[in-house]
């Protein structure tokens, strides 16, 4: 692909990811305000129906994303981009004609299944960028997303206060829409990059799926990083959606101010993340990926407790935007991880697998949160999900020095030279040749046992 031609193909993919981000956010802060509509009442069941209807997407997802990210690497990572934006379009919009909860949570079911635009929307732009630029390309296009995390919770708190919460959904099919035509149009893919194509059969798929999952997890960092991602977002995931209700009990004044204030904290850790993701993708550049997820993990254990401990508005949205800026480590990171750990043509299902961790935590997050409020309540959440982050920490550092033990030890003898890792801070999480930071390293996979290429010859 020329170099004109990738540019056009990443700035279609950060808009398309913009817009799609901007609707996807202008309703997921307000589930609790849809379901009391839907015949919710009682608090302890609306927590439980938000927690399970705002996981349900992500749970179908997180199945989903490997045997998408696997079909993606064969026939095409822009099909898959115009995939799930089209799913976007069909479910999203449907669910402005839900009449029960049981209906809502269907939709949000199928939604889960065939969208997930995240992946090869990085799939697709990273498969030709250089690999000393995978850090800062990923983190460009999550911080699209952040972006349209900041507009998209003010947009569905207008909409929803001008014409019903009902209207949001429309807005959002239509934005989905709008960003599925402009991929179709203006995005191009090398298809030399994709893997050899097998006969379509769902055996085929689920067999593939599984020999790129097991070549993938081969890369020691890979695992930890998510692992890592996995319980970040497990304690997000358990907060987020019930913050709705949190403003409830914090804010004295006018009720009709919660849908605002609400969004403004979607909107302050969004703003955060924006500052901070294209920072941490060039640290973890500079350092390493590695190195970079477990100090944003340490962060983000700091400022789940600082939400706890927030008697009053103000102080929250102060523990929102730290959050933000901590968080958004572990995600352009854990891609970053992947990005330099996997061979081009398996970086598909590699994507699909760290947004798999990171769905099925959210998922699980929601779900559990949603039940376990009703018992600790929700500020004790935030305890939980602090908690849940410094185990994740402590994984982070046995698996350093379990692995520093391991590659060190007298195991190497015989082996012959180990190849240098690609990434230059490895050293947190496993030991690297110190020296192997030039160019001729990171064309080098770390790892001893690597399969033949698949690569179709490009035409």
């Amino acid at each position: 692909m020329s170099p004109s031609a990738w540019n056009r193909t990443f700035w279609v993919v950060f808009v398309a990811n913009l817009v799609t981000a901007i609707g996807m956010m202008s309703f997921l802060p307000f589930f609790p305000s849809f379901l009391e509509e839907l015949g919710i009442e009682d608090r302890d069941e609306l927590a439980a129906w938000t927690g399970v209807v705002f996981g349900a997407a992500p749970l179908a997802a997180a199945v989903m994303g490997p045997i998408w990210g696997s079909i993606g690497d064969r026939f095409g990572r822009k099909l898959m981009v115009l995939r799930s934006l089209l799913a976007i379009t069909f479910f999203v919009g449907a669910m402005g004609f839900a009449r029960t909860p049981w209906e809502l949570l269907i939709l949000r079911f199928g939604q889960g299944i065939f969208s997930g635009f995240v992946p090869p929307s990085i799939t697709l732009v990273s498969i030709a960028a250089p690999k000393d630029r995978q850090g800062r390309v990923a983190g460009s296009l999550q911080s699209a997303l952040a972006i349209g995390s900041i507009v998209g919770p003010l947009v569905g708190a207008f909409l929803q206060g001008e014409f019903g919460i009902r209207s949001v959904f429309t807005f959002v099919a239509v934005a989905s829409g709008l960003s599925a035509l402009s991929i179709g149009l203006f995005a191009e893919e090398e298809p030399g990059l994709r893997t050899t194509l097998e006969r379509f059969s769902p055996t085929t798929v689920l067999g593939s799926t599984w020999r790129d999952l097991a070549i993938i997890f081969r890369a020691q960092g890979l695992r930890t990083a998510v692992l890592v991602l996995f319980l970040v977002q497990f304690g997000l995931g358990a907060t987020n959606p019930l913050m709705e209700l949190l403003v409830r009990d914090l804010w004295k004044g006018d009720p009709a101010r919660i849908p605002h204030l609400t969004s403004l904290l979607f909107t302050a850790p969004a703003i955060a993340i924006v500052v901070a993701t294209p920072l941490w993708g060039r640290f973890g550049d500079r350092v390493g990926h590695r190195r970079a997820l477990l100090r944003s993990a340490l962060g983000s254990a700091v400022a789940f407790v600082l939400h706890g401990l927030a008697p009053a508005y103000a102080l929250l949205f102060g523990a929102r935007l730290a959050i933000g800026a901590t968080s958004a480590g572990s995600n352009a990171a854990a891609f970053g991880v992947a990005a330099v750990e996997t061979r081009p043509e398996n970086r598909g299902s590699a994507f699909g697998a760290v947004f798999s961790a990171r769905a099925l935590a959210v998922s699980l997050g929601a779900m559990v949160g949603g039940t376990l409020a009703a018992w600790i309540g929700i500020r004790g959440l935030f305890w939980v999900a602090g908690g849940t982050v410094g185990v994740a920490l402590l994984i982070g550092r046995y698996s350093s020095a379990k692995s520093s033990a391991s590659e060190s030890g007298p195991a190497d003898a015989g082996r012959g030279p180990r190849a240098p890792s690609e990434d230059p801070g490895a050293g947190e999480l496993s030991s690297a040749a110190t020296g192997a930071r030039d160019e001729a390293a990171r064309n080098t996979l770390e790892g001893e046992e690597r399969t033949p290429s698949r690569r179709t010859p490009a035409p």
